[in-house]
């Protein structure tokens, strides 16, 4: 009996998933790697030590379930997008350490670029607007600001990857003929792809001053793009997704007009709509969601929030008001509402529906009488407000009504927010009885490519309800909600000079 692997490289953590047939877990192994902060702004992580750590969790997973990688048909990678390393193809070594999605250093850049062309300058052809998320500007400051990147660059020493590139690379053999590839999902999100023709835009690459030669060939998300060494040797490396995207696979969202929200770090909820790209007009960003092999590109509508898991995080380590992140939910149960509070988390800006780089977080509405279990409330009900914002954007720019909301991540697990969400979008909120679904998608990827799963419906069977929560709110203290959210909102703009 064989299994399918899936290396799903995070923000946090790095852990590898062996799921079978039925697209259950079989095994797991998981790994935490530092996050580096050297000032205010900067995000950072050590890519050797994801490495590293890679190498691990595959070896402890495999051990586990006492399998070997004679036992795997194949292995597919999902990865945090936009993630960005720069390293030498003869050693390995990278120049700098990663610069992490929410780092906002490229902040001066992106004000330049706009005042030359406006926030939407590379929206028609790349879906995205200007902002410090993307990874072409991050390789743009690694170019002028790390001694010899530019230099190894133009003669071809210097390579660039997200960071499935980056574990590709050294999966299938690192500088003894590592394959340097990524996939239409993870390209779409350098702000450097054409969308319509899938491949890098050179005219954008001059404006940025990128060298091309340095980035990776772009593939489908689901192919063989070459055999594992070291720990996985022999096994086919065959599916690479952004998370986003593979927890839409994993959800099995194949039609237009399905979408899902996943729960992490950040909060990031995508739309299929079909193989055609639908440009944005309220704040979203148009991306791939998948390609399979030599079938049509599906594109989607993508929200994202930057911070709502990590808001959890911030209560437990900064402020000490919690212990372990699942406390949450007893202490914003030790209240009947938010006491009139609301938490804007906008600690590096605010993403979608607003691009407001110059925002930050603000805490509104306090008085006397709100004490630390208002404070956990209105810190969960800032991840359902900020995703119905998200939604009512997509429902716009669609020209659909989303009938119900799927849902995955760390989050879910959260009865208090789950509930709140579905109060707030009006509509069930359902989840899978796979929550891995960000692994999951990779692993479906990578087993397509192989023949392990026949076609898309043999996914679609895997799919089963886990639980659903219903709205249950009058429609006025709904609106009364929203609307002192949207104030609070307000309150966080222009913080920034």
């Amino acid at each position: 009996m064989q299994y399918i692997g899936s290396i799903d490289q995070g923000t946090t953590s790095t852990r590898f998933i062996i799921f079978d047939k039925q697209g259950n877990m079989v095994s797991v192994g998981q790994k935490e790697h530092a996050q580096i902060y050297p000032q205010a702004g900067w995000v950072e992580h050590d890519a050797d030590e994801i490495w590293q750590n890679t190498q691990e969790v595959i070896g402890l997973a495999l051990g586990k379930a006492n399998l070997s990688s004679i036992d795997l048909a194949a292995v597919g990678i999902t990865n945090q997008r936009e993630t960005t390393v720069i390293w030498n193809r003869h050693t390995g070594v990278p120049y700098y350490n990663a610069l992490v999605w929410q780092d906002t250093r490229v902040g001066n850049m992106v004000l330049d670029l706009q005042k030359e062309g406006g926030a939407d300058r590379f929206r028609e052809k790349t879906g995205l607007p200007l902002a410090t998320y993307f990874s072409g500007l991050k390789i743009k400051w690694l170019l002028e600001n790390v001694e010899g990147v530019r230099e190894d660059a133009e003669k071809g020493d210097a390579i660039f990857g997200n960071m499935d590139t980056f574990v590709i690379w050294h999966l299938t053999g690192g500088a003894d003929g590592g394959i340097h590839v990524t996939d239409v999902t993870n390209a779409s999100r350098t702000q450097l792809m054409n969308l319509h023709t899938l491949t890098w835009d050179t005219e954008i690459l001059e404006v940025l001053d990128i060298p091309i030669q340095m980035l990776p060939q772009i593939r489908s998300s689901s192919e063989v793009y070459g055999e594992a060494r070291g720990v996985l040797t022999g096994v086919p490396v065959a599916g690479d997704l952004g998370d986003q995207q593979a927890a839409l696979v994993g959800q099995t969202c194949f039609a237009a007009g399905e979408a899902k929200n996943t729960y992490g770090t950040g909060c990031f909820m995508l739309l299929n709509t079909g193989t055609k790209p639908t440009p944005s007009s309220h704040g979203l960003l148009t991306t791939v969601a998948y390609q399979f092999g030599n079938e049509p590109v599906h594109y989607a509508l993508e929200g994202s929030v930057a911070i709502t898991g990590a808001l959890v995080q911030w209560l437990r380590d900064n402020l000490g008001l919690i212990e372990k992140s699942s406390d949450i939910e007893t202490l914003a149960n030790s209240v009947e509402d938010n006491g009139g509070c609301y938490f804007v988390p906008a600690f590096s800006g605010l993403y979608a529906p607003y691009w407001k780089s110059d925002a930050r977080g603000v805490i509104v509405g306090l008085t006397r009488y709100v004490n630390k279990g208002h404070i956990a409330r209105s810190a969960l009900e800032a991840t359902a407000f900020q995703t119905l914002e998200v939604l009512e954007a997509m429902e716009k720019d669609a020209n659909i009504e989303i009938s119900s909301l799927r849902v995955d991540g760390g989050m879910v697990v959260n009865e208090t927010l789950m509930q709140f969400q579905s109060d707030m979008v009006d509509v069930p909120v359902v989840c899978p009885a796979m929550i891995e679904t960000t692994a999951l998608g990779a692993a479906y990827a990578a087993g397509l490519a192989v023949g392990y799963w026949k076609d898309l419906d043999d996914l679609k069977q895997n799919w089963g309800i886990a639980n659903t929560w219903q709205p249950n709110i009058a429609p006025e203290q709904r609106e009364k909600l929203y609307h002192f959210w949207k104030k609070a909102v307000q309150r966080s703009f222009d913080w920034e000079e």
